[in-house]
């Protein structure tokens, strides 16, 4: 906690008694080797660190914050002054540890009478975060804690430790089952089974802050859920872990959570990879999946105030670092952006000082687009006039909000920035203006999968048995591939033409004997069909004679395939491929294809590759694919491009659009390869292009 409070009004002398139910505990040295206490509030239930100054302060308090200052300076190594008094004063007036003066009261009342949460405005500004305690439970914890106490013991964690990496290695090792798994789950039976597995991994997360909490003698005062932007989440109230003097002991009790997750998490994996097929199996796939992704991807980020945060925090033993580093960040940038010569907040090494300004640096980011995350995701959630409103409350009060109050602080004190400054600032400003203005040449990137123009995929017509496969190799145009042969069309055949014998003979029998006319004619008649069907019949025999329908190289031949084996419509049995010109077909988004014409320049980049190869632009579709022509780009194949989950086409997520470029050489294997395009688009403002995207939003989300 930063001691040295800002200064408010009104000016306190002489200062007021302290609170006579306050309570004092002795902290942990600071890095420097300084005493450090902490001051606990019994009535929020909130700690507050003070170092050896503001000690003394207490020790001598009430009095004249001059006279305080001087028996410091006189008793003490420290040199203390009035000013310093007059701070830690207003510090402890505004927190609410002094005795109520009439101002105070007065201002209790003014807070007293803000609306409750039966208000809009509560609820306003409250929202994002609202905690409901549930239960109080002090005494089962403590009845629990000798049953679960071996589990904290070094055999106990190494065992666990040993499992858990016995279940990683054994999932590595049949690692597409697991992540097939995971994908064939996501249903809404399986979405309901991730969310139970949630539930229960959640739960186990917060009994362990409390169990480890009450191993070390810290009172969890409640637990219960908490509302983070209307989503309820479980919590624990661990605040009571300020009381121990040691940072390990409170890095223990914040990194229990994600500790007992990630054992629960891996003992999951474990069970999943020793169990058989069913809803056992099913269970622990839920609960490992959701442990080692929440307790990596959330719990473990610093950038937000969960378990990373105060791990952090405890680790460095830098209490309130997001306050402090962001404090230290503000002063950098106004020193380095305005030339102001402030003073940092408290002094630091220059190292520490550094990383802390870019932990700061980065935690603004990250919180951008979580909270841009999140006002998408409270306008997605909820019906389109609460969610437009909501999505603005998000923008407003969490984004812009500190970004005005800031840009206020500037404006306030623009009249110290240096002149040439100001008009250095003014001429980078009115550049950048004009460089978003000015249309420039942005190249189209989306994937792609090269393949030789001309293709012939080889497969029987019908099912029928192989008879002859050429060799893999060259060929010339009309070589035979594949031969087959199909028993019943032989066995066709054969009574077909002997049908036609009999009907000839018969006919020339009729023609000796001088029959009637009629028997000639339903004679005559039935042996143009059984023609007509000997005809049928060849020409479904030559479709069983496969021949190359130009020069190139016949590739891909099973070797497995003898003669003999009977094979179905489906089984390719080989591929004939023109090497000499390869083609790429490419996917690209909808707001994108607009920027490509007939001609542009291209280049295609093979997976696994670091050189590009020439390309140019040959055709663009004019409607959206309906489907994917290559299924080495569906995601379920592993490619880039997702598609609709239970159908059995690859019919695209996005309005994808086919692009095909012609490539400048060959790839040197012949085979189809998928890659990254880069497309050459015309040319586009991007102050033009975000106003229009900005502008079809609205047009399109402004419907009821």
């Amino acid at each position: 906690m930063n001691t040295l409070a800002p200064r408010l009004p009104p000016n306190l002398s002489p200062l007021s008694p302290l609170r006579e139910d306050l309570r004092l505990h002795e902290a942990a040295p600071g890095k420097d080797g300084s005493p450090a206490w902490s001051i606990q509030d019994p009535v929020t239930n909130r700690f507050y660190r003070i170092g050896w100054l503001e000690f003394e302060c207490l020790l001598r308090w009430p009095g004249a914050p001059a006279q305080i200052a001087a028996d410091i300076a006189a008793s003490t190594p420290l040199a203390a002054d009035q000013e310093q008094v007059e701070d830690f004063a207003r510090f402890l007036e505004r927190h609410h540890l002094l005795r109520l003066t009439p101002e105070g009261i007065k201002r209790l009342a003014t807070e007293a009478s803000q609306p409750g949460w039966t208000h809009w405005r509560w609820w306003l500004h409250h929202y994002l975060f609202i905690r409901i305690p549930l239960v109080r439970p002090e005494r089962w914890l403590a009845a629990a804690l000798p049953v679960i106490r071996p589990l904290f013991s070094t055999s106990g964690l190494t065992v666990i430790v040993l499992a858990s990496l016995l279940g990683i290695v054994l999932v590595a090792r049949q690692w597409d089952t697991f992540t097939h798994g995971v994908i064939d789950s996501l249903t809404l039976a399986g979405l309901s089974g991730f969310l139970l597995a949630l539930a229960i991994s959640k739960t186990f997360h917060e009994l362990g802050h409390a169990l480890v909490a009450t191993r070390y003698g810290v009172r969890v005062a409640h637990m219960g859920v908490a509302l983070v932007v209307l989503w309820p989440m479980l919590y624990t109230d661990t605040s009571e872990s300020w009381k121990l003097r040691s940072h390990r002991q409170r890095l223990a009790v914040s990194a229990a959570g994600i500790g007992v997750e990630m054992a629960l998490a891996g003992l999951s994996t474990l069970a999943w990879a020793l169990l058989d097929d069913g809803p056992l199996r099913q269970a622990t796939l839920y609960l490992a999946s959701t442990g080692w992704l929440l307790s990596l991807a959330l719990n473990a980020s610093p950038f937000m105030r969960f378990d990373g945060y105060f791990i952090l925090s405890d680790l460095l033993d830098f209490p309130n670092l997001h306050e402090r580093s962001g404090a230290l960040a503000r002063v950098w940038l106004r020193r380095t952006l305005l030339g102001w010569a402030d003073p940092d907040p408290e002094p630091l090494p220059a190292r520490l000082r550094r990383a802390l300004i870019a932990f700061a640096l980065l935690t603004w980011c990250y919180r951008l687009v979580v909270f841009l995350g999140i006002a998408v995701a409270v306008y997605l959630f909820f019906f389109k006039a609460l969610g437009i409103f909501l999505f603005v409350v998000e923008l407003v009060w969490f984004i812009f909000r500190p970004l005005w109050l800031e840009i206020g602080v500037w404006r306030s004190r623009w009249s110290e920035v240096k002149a040439d400054r100001r008009r250095w600032m003014r001429i980078l400003g009115l550049g950048g203006l004009v460089l978003a203005t000015i249309p420039w040449a942005f190249a189209i990137s989306a994937p792609g999968l090269a393949h030789p123009l001309r293709q012939q995929a080889v497969f029987s017509p019908f099912p029928a048995r192989v008879a002859e496969l050429h060799p893999a190799g060259p060929v010339r145009s009309g070589t035979p591939l594949a031969l087959f042969n199909a028993p019943d069309l032989q066995a066709r055949g054969l009574r077909t033409n002997a049908s036609v014998q009999a009907l000839n003979q018969r006919l020339a029998g009729l023609a000796v004997e001088d029959s009637g006319i009629d028997q000639r004619r339903a004679t005559s008649e039935r042996l143009g069909e059984q023609l007509a069907e000997a005809r049928s019949t060849r020409e479904e025999e030559d479709r069983l004679r496969v021949t190359a329908e130009f020069d190139g190289v016949w590739l891909d031949v099973d070797p497995t395939l003898l003669p003999g084996t009977w094979v179905s419509t489906r089984n390719q049995v080989g591929i004939l491929v023109d090497p000499s010109k390869w083609v790429v077909d490419a996917y690209v988004e909808q707001r994108q294809v607009e920027r490509i014409v007939v001609g542009a320049k291209a280049s295609f980049r093979p997976e696994r590759h670091w050189l590009s190869i020439d390309a140019t632009v040959i055709d663009v579709d004019s409607t959206r694919s309906s489907k994917l022509s290559h299924a080495m780009l569906d995601a379920r194949h592993g490619g880039p491009i997702a598609t609709q989950a239970g159908e059995r086409q690859s019919m695209p997520v996005d309005a994808l659009y086919r692009v095909r470029l012609v490539l400048a050489e060959p790839l040197p294997e012949n085979h189809e390869t998928r890659g990254r395009t880069s497309i050459e688009g015309t040319r586009q403002s991007l102050l033009w292009e975000a106003l229009k995207r900005t502008a079809a939003v609205v047009i399109r989300e402004s419907g009821f």
